[in-house]
């Protein structure tokens, strides 16, 4: 019986070392084989072994020199760039981003394609994807993932789109066509939930492992992270707050089709989203193209764009206070363009008013992650799953 089990013990020892080497070289390097001997707790020779191995497998490569005393000078490593490429995909009403990543996580290709007067969405998708990675010099056979942040609800068990509120084109079924077109992993992520993903890895919520975050743009939206996990719920309509039944406002009742197809406002998207922010803003004379012009107009006119901060703050309390005194995350972002315009002046307003119409008292902040926060997140979620695929697989 000890046979059977004996053999795995140095393969798993072997992983587990070239993992932890080749996060450090991610997060410290270029290092040397003495330096990732030390960090690790490595023997010289088990160190110089790993080292032999991972370059075999063409993971990491020589960078240059470090100087040191008497003898030859040590050979720096670094993980290499090209061994693993993911592209990351924002996909909208009216356009598609897409940026090709190295495995290092640095973005070398970046595309923009108009959605406008298209009916072929696999084929708009197609080009961005393609033309990202010939941007970044490579091409898809060295693609290992393609994320797609989109609007709507995206099945946890299927991971299917089963609404996308503003891409009506986008139906049951396009997630197989994009797998088949592409010839690689694809996976859709919802466009919030990105930015959250986003927000933890590098925004004002990076270290933090309970926040929940509010999107308050074109339209509204929620991402809770728990435990350092997304919640996406049982059918992935966890965040839908634009649904959330408010006192005063009309309540859509059996949605149906309706909802699915784009056809209905819920209650906190009517009070909340970008035509009622116009609204709050033209009643004290602040008209702009966007909401967020509004709101933006508002901030710099000081004392005289105050109430449009205020009438806001309280409308987005609602919404931010169902949450928290469910969830009683200690953070509270406030992400999309409208809370951008909003800045500070908005979140301290928020963060006050949460606290005076409920028992808890979350820190309210704006987001941290300045532009493409659904880019960058999924980037993120793709790099994090080739980094396991990748990584995982050293001593295969």
């Amino acid at each position: 019986m000890a046979s059977t089990r004996l053999p795995g013990t140095p393969r798993l020892l072997r992983a587990l070392n070239d993992r932890a080497a080749l996060e450090l070289l991610l997060n410290r390097g270029p290092l040397t084989r003495a330096q990732l001997g030390e960090m690790t707790g490595l023997s010289k020779v088990t160190a110089s072994q790993l080292v032999e191995r991972l370059e075999q497998r063409g993971l990491v490569r020589r960078v240059g020199e470090q100087a040191g005393g008497r003898g030859p000078n040590a050979q720096l490593y670094a993980v290499t760039p090209g061994s693993a490429h993911v592209i990351g995909v924002d996909v909208g009403p009216d356009r598609v981003v897409a940026a090709c990543a190295d495995i290092t996580g640095s973005i070398i290709g970046r595309v923009e394609r108009s959605t406008k007067d298209t009916d072929d969405p696999v084929g708009v998708v197609h080009d961005a994807v393609v033309q990202a990675a010939t941007d970044a010099g490579t091409d898809m056979t060295s693609v290992r993932r393609v994320v797609l942040g989109t609007p709507g609800l995206v099945d946890p068990g299927s991971g299917e789109i089963s609404f996308a509120w503003d891409l009506p084109r986008w139906h049951r079924g396009l997630l197989d066509d994009l797998r088949r077109d592409l010839s690689t992993t694809v996976v859709f992520g919802n466009d919030v939930n990105m930015a959250a993903v986003a927000e933890s890895t590098t925004g004002a919520a990076a270290g933090v492992k309970d926040f929940v975050l509010i999107w308050a743009g074109r339209g509204v939206g929620l991402a809770s992270v728990i435990d350092g996990r997304l919640h996406q719920g049982s059918t992935g309509a966890a965040g839908e707050i634009g649904f959330l039944p408010v006192a005063g406002a009309e309540v859509p009742r059996h949605l149906g089709r309706k909802a699915t197809k784009g056809g209905v406002r819920g209650a906190f998207q009517s009070i909340a989203g970008a035509d009622a922010v116009k609204a709050i803003g033209k009643k004290y004379g602040f008209r702009g193209v966007e909401a967020a012009d509004v709101v933006r107009d508002a901030v710099e006119a000081g004392p005289a764009g105050e109430p449009v901060l205020d009438e806001l703050a309280g409308r987005l309390a609602l919404g931010v206070a169902a949450t928290c005194v469910v969830l009683d995350p200690p953070l509270v972002v406030l992400a999309g363009e409208v809370s951008q315009a909003g800045g500070p002046a908005l979140a301290a307003r928020v963060e006050n008013e949460v606290a005076s119409i409920t028992l808890v008292n979350p820190k309210v902040v704006i987001t941290g992650v300045e532009a493409e926060p659904v880019l960058h997140g999924a980037l993120h979620t793709a790099l994090g799953a080739v980094r396991d695929e990748v990584f995982g697989s050293t001593t295969a």
